[in-house]
């Protein structure tokens, strides 16, 4: 009936079995793996990592004096919930606690010049050639890449303004210009690379704390532990 240890101290499994409850009951139901099988055994495991998150998390607030509001669950966008990982991902959403400390643990963190010019090379897009073509039944505008590659290539090669023939292809290059991404559709680096540095560093301490003051119970292994007999991720 433990459904883990915090710094020693033996968790009650009650309430894993209070909210394993809830979700057979709930709306999604019939999307949960069947009772008893490895698969639901691993959601077992799963939400028991969440909650041995939140519980850790509760201890720290507590230590640190932190302040928890009670408040609703928060929503995570995708980018951010794949970054701390499902589980950190889940005790966030629902945790007060966790976001508490979230806040508190990467209140400094900052990302560095190199890690803001990595992001910057990784997702600025270059500029675009756009061609101004005319085609037998009239004109229009096309990247090089959206045409047939043998008119593309006889169109780099040929004189502007001359028309030519590539198989059952025929066209002239009347003009090109460069386009850029609007600045209104770029993001925000500054804060995208923040809050991503914040969320990594997040992980890391989490997992040192978890390491430090988490014990694990047989049956409520971490899902992804290779040593556990419903993992079958093994290579």
């Amino acid at each position: 009936m433990t459904l883990g240890h915090l710094d020693g101290r033996p968790l009650s499994r009650r309430n894993l079995d209070r909210r394993l409850a809830v979700l057979r009951n709930g709306p999604r139901s019939t999307a949960l793996p069947q009772p008893g099988s490895p698969e639901d055994r691993q959601l077992t495991r799963w939400v028991a990592q969440v909650m041995l998150t939140e519980a850790l998390c509760e201890a720290v607030a507590a230590e640190r004096g932190l302040a928890v509001a009670d408040g609703a669950p928060v929503h995570l966008d995708q980018q951010a919930a794949v970054e701390l990982g499902s589980i950190t991902a889940a005790a966030f959403e629902g945790s007060a606690a966790v976001r508490a400390v979230y806040e508190a643990v990467t209140a400094d963190v900052e990302p560095s010049e190199d890690e803001s010019a990595h992001y910057r090379r990784m997702t600025t897009r270059p500029p675009s050639v756009v061609w101004r073509v005319a085609l037998p039944d009239g004109e229009c505008e096309a990247a090089p890449e959206s045409l047939p590659l043998a008119l593309a290539d006889a169109l780099r090669k040929a004189p502007r303004g001359e028309r030519v023939t590539a198989g059952r292809w025929t066209a002239t290059l009347i003009s090109e210009h460069s386009t850029t991404p609007d600045t209104p559709d770029t993001p925000d680096i500054t804060t995208t690379v923040h809050d991503a540095t914040r969320r990594a560093a997040f992980t890391r301490w989490l997992d040192r704390e978890r390491a430090a003051r988490l014990t694990l119970v047989a049956g409520l292994e971490h899902p992804g532990d290779p040593g556990q007999p419903d993992n079958h991720h093994r290579h």
